[in-house]
């Protein structure tokens, strides 16, 4: 019974998290405080339900962005897109050498920076045979980031007074997770988060090649990636909303539906956050991380503003 209670702070706020009068960096800071607590229970599997919650919430965005958008954004975007994962990687790797960090690891954080967080950790790191303490270290490299991006992207982007179709394309470029991408976005304006998710699941796409491009790079025999089938469902959705206009009300209400549930995937990456994740992240990952961080959101930052 006692275990009964020491839960109830924990479902209380994923309720609390379902309503609209939370946003993202507050979900975020909440599941934090609870983690920090000793509040959020061990048997809970959160990986795993954010992994997949996630997901059905970037489906349910789909029936909320007309195809027209996508595409118009997605060709608006693409240079970009191909120009910044190319350079990432490149200046990633040289930089890893020359900080002598392992060469896995410096790998993982630049795929990581590169294309979209986690997600692109969890591919390439099977195809490149990494150990659990390198892809552990570099996803603890990218979940402070992205920490830290879901609340200073907004800041920078209402201090410079970007257009929302400026910073959407800003943070799906210079961000690392879906998650927060969408969480920033989320939190500057609707057509900022319209954009900002097409154009980070156009990103996303490039898991597959580089994913197998990295696998030739290291020399491993193993060939296997995690195809992210939620990206080919994504754009089912926004071909359903296209075909079948005569819905938009319902569609409507999924894609309300999807952004709380995003809320809610942000309460639960805080609630997983430990400081044996912190600890494990050290001194010279972090800060080749940042650095890489701050060359691909400068950089595109310019871009974007200059263009």
């Amino acid at each position: 019974m006692s275990q009964v209670f020491k839960n109830i702070p924990f479902l209380a706020a994923i309720a609390l998290c379902a309503t609209p009068y939370i946003s993202s960096p507050t979900a975020l800071i909440i599941g934090l405080f609870l983690a920090s607590l000793g509040l959020v229970p061990h048997t809970f599997p959160i990986t795993k339900i954010t992994k997949k919650l996630l997901s059905y919430s970037i489906i349910g965005l789909g029936f909320g962005i007309p195809l027209q958008t996508a595409l118009t954004v997605t060709a608006h975007g693409i240079g970009l897109i191909i120009t910044t994962i190319v350079c990432t990687l490149a200046i990633g790797w040289f930089i890893s050498v020359r900080l002598g960090l392992q060469r896995k690891t410096g790998y993982l954080i630049a795929s990581g920076t590169a294309i979209c967080g986690g997600s692109a950790i969890a591919a390439v790191a099977p195809a490149i045979k990494a150990d659990d303490d390198q892809t552990g270290l570099a996803l603890g490299t990218i979940f402070v980031l992205n920490s830290v991006a879901l609340f200073i992207f907004p800041l920078i982007g209402h201090l410079l007074h970007m257009s929302q179709e400026n910073f959407g394309t800003w943070a799906a470029i210079a961000i690392h997770d879906t998650s927060s991408v969408v969480g920033a976005a989320s939190a500057y304006g609707e057509v900022a988060l319209q954009t900002a998710t097409t154009l980070k699941l156009a990103r996303a796409l490039w898991i597959i090649p580089v994913a197998f491009v990295s696998a030739l790079l290291f020399s491993s025999g193993s060939r296997k990636v995690s195809v992210p089938y939620f990206i080919l469902l994504y754009c089912v959705a926004i071909g359903i909303h296209e075909l079948l206009p005569q819905f938009e009300p319902v569609y409507h209400g999924i894609f309300s539906v999807a952004k709380q549930m995003l809320v809610i995937c942000l309460f639960l990456i805080g609630s997983n956050l430990s400081v044996e994740k912190l600890r494990r992240a050290g001194a010279r990952p972090l800060l080749f991380g940042i650095g890489l961080w701050l060359v691909i959101s400068v950089s595109s930052l310019s871009w974007i503003l200059l263009a």
